[in-house]
């Protein structure tokens, strides 16, 4: 059962009144029971000397006595009944029978105050009166005749003046200990209701300080114990408010830090649940707001992984690795693992993206092989050349002139082979700075057409323009599109056979300016349609070279496209031709 503090202190202060009030009922009205029991038997006693001397006299008399009389007259005197018992047990006397009644009195030789004065000489004994129904006091003593015991002379007052003195002393007790105990009791509710009500506010505050409003105070005045708890307690919520505060800012730069890193960090406990997760490991492996919790063999399936993080929990150093993660978003990741200190011991892992690192690895090898390639052929031609020069020079004029047609011609390719490696080079820096205006587009079709017309007719290749009147002008960089419209006139007319037909088609597409370089030339197979704006690459690398061809036309086109805000695109069927689109937003 709980009790609340009102009730504790309404027992505190009631249980020893109450436990005190019992006690005085039990022990004063049994103490006064004895005492009045005493000196009643005292007083019996001294009655009963004289009525055994009365008796013992009647004995003596002569003619025989006459005991009923004797008995009427004693218990008149004695103000007590008076019974006189012969030796046997027989009653020959009783201050309250008559003459016949005595005669037909049972026999008393089985009471216990008769026994005992016939054994043992006088007795006094108190017992209770199943005829009468309440208690009462014997005292007996034998009375002699002629030295012999003539019989018992027994006197009986009854008890219940005691016991109603008792009764009525014990019902004083109570009804004053009842008096006392009300007047406790108002005093106790008093006084525990203003203990109580100072407590209440404490536990109040103090609920509320656990709910988490620490701003809650409870102002305690005076000095005693209620107070000092009020003191401590605004104490505590003064300490752990700014214990929290600064946890609170502990946790919110922490939060800030690990959502604004680009690295990946994972924290798991000792079992290998998932502790912690930060939005960009979230993002590299596509990872659900569900993996706080949960194993980490359920969130990542990864054996690499798998593997590195079983040897981080064994090494006391960190431990590297990169893993490849495949998916929606194939990364090449670097993870660096440690194991934390303490216990549980727990793992620490952070995931760095070396996706795009890796690539410009690769892409930077394969323009350094590329490159050197693609300049060794020249160098090669030109030295071999020279070498043939020198000794050729004043013996064959003819060879002579064709050897520095060779030189020239190669000098002329490592010159296009440098210009346009520095224009790729300038663009993918972002060294080169598109500058958008109004463009239009027409003007610059026909310049670009008539650059490329003498060379076009040297190859039986004809150029022609399809430009609406009413086209509006592009969004672009003049340069920029008339180097892009270039690059793809340039190559259409290189690789056409004779007598191909070379096709600028300009139109409207929307928002979009959409311009389409078509050929009737041989065509480019599917399978190289995807690769052909990659650097260096070419369809016919032989033919290219032969051509003049750089291999990075193409690319500069994308990049250049690109950084005007539009997409190229090509489509080429094997025989027929191809189509290279330029879209680009309308001004």
């Amino acid at each position: 059962m709980n009790l609340g503090i009102r009730s504790k202190l309404l027992l505190v202060w009631l249980g020893p009144i109450l436990l005190a009030m019992v006690v005085a009922v039990v022990y004063l009205g049994g103490a006064l029971d004895r005492l009045l029991v005493d000196r009643i038997r005292a007083d019996l006693i001294v009655r009963l000397e004289l009525c055994e001397r009365e008796a013992s006299a009647e004995a003596a008399a002569e003619p025989a006595p006459r005991w009923n009389a004797l008995a009427h007259d004693l218990g008149r005197r004695a103000h007590a009944r008076v019974t006189l018992v012969g030796p046997g047990g027989a009653v020959l006397g009783d201050s309250d029978l008559d003459d016949d009644a005595v005669a037909r009195v049972e026999n008393h030789a089985d009471r216990p105050e008769v026994q005992q004065a016939l054994a043992a000489g006088p007795a006094a004994l108190t017992r209770h009166s199943a005829t009468l129904g309440y208690r009462m006091m014997y005292a007996a003593a034998h009375f002699w005749r002629e030295r012999e015991v003539a019989g018992v002379v027994r006197l009986a007052v009854p008890l219940r003046e005691v016991d109603e003195t008792v009764g009525a002393l014990r019902r004083l007790l109570v009804l004053g200990g009842l008096l006392g105990l009300a007047a406790a009791a108002l005093l106790a509710v008093i006084a525990s209701h203003l203990v109580s009500r100072s407590l209440r506010h404490l536990t109040a505050a103090a609920g509320r300080m656990a709910a988490g409003d620490l701003e809650v105070r409870t102002h305690p005045t005076g000095t005693d114990e209620v107070a000092a708890l009020g003191t401590a307690l605004d104490r505590l919520a003064d300490n752990l408010s700014r214990s929290l505060g600064e946890v609170r800012d502990e946790r919110d730069l922490l939060d800030r830090i690990l959502s604004g890193m680009q690295e990946g960090i994972l924290l798991l406990d000792g079992a290998g649940a998932v502790e912690l997760v930060n939005p960009a490991l979230r993002e590299m492996l596509l990872l659900g707001a569900d993996a706080v919790g949960r194993p980490l063999l359920e969130v990542i399936r990864h054996a690499a992984l798998k593997e590195l993080l079983e040897r981080s929990r064994l090494a006391e150093e960190t431990v590297t690795g990169e893993i490849e993660v495949g998916g929606l978003r194939p990364r090449r990741l670097l993870v660096h693992a440690r194991k934390l200190a303490g216990e549980p011991a727990g793992l620490l892992v952070v995931f760095v993206d070396v996706t795009e690192l890796r690539r410009l690895e690769t892409i930077r090898r394969d323009f350094v092989a590329n490159v050197s390639h693609e300049l060794r052929t020249p160098i090669s031609a030109v030295r071999s050349a020279a070498e043939t020069m020198r000794g050729a020079a004043a013996s064959d004029p003819a060879a002579s002139a064709h050897f520095l047609e060779m030189i020239e011609r190669n000098a002329e390719r490592l010159q296009r082979l440098v210009e346009d490696l520095l224009d790729l080079s300038r663009i993918e820096s972002r060294e080169f700075k598109v500058a958008l205006e109004t463009v239009p587009v027409l003007p610059a079709v026909e310049r670009v057409l008539q650059v490329f017309r003498d060379r076009a007719v040297a190859r039986w290749v004809t150029l022609a323009a399809e430009v609406p009147a009413d086209l509006p002008p592009a969004r672009a960089d003049r340069r920029a599109l008339e180097q892009v419209l270039a690059n793809l006139v340039d190559n259409a007319t290189k690789y056409c056979i004779e007598g191909a037909k070379v096709t600028v088609r300009v139109s409207r597409d929307g928002a979009m300016i959409r311009v389409v370089v078509t050929d009737t030339g041989p065509g480019i197979e599917e399978r190289h349609l995807p690769r052909l704006f990659e650097r260096f690459y070419r369809v016919d690398a032989g033919r290219s070279r032969e051509l003049g061809g750089t291999g990075l036309g193409l690319s500069i086109v994308k990049h250049l496209v690109e950084a005007m805000g539009g997409a190229v695109a090509v489509e080429s069927t094997v025989g027929v031709g191809s189509s290279f689109t330029v879209t680009l937003p309308r001004a």
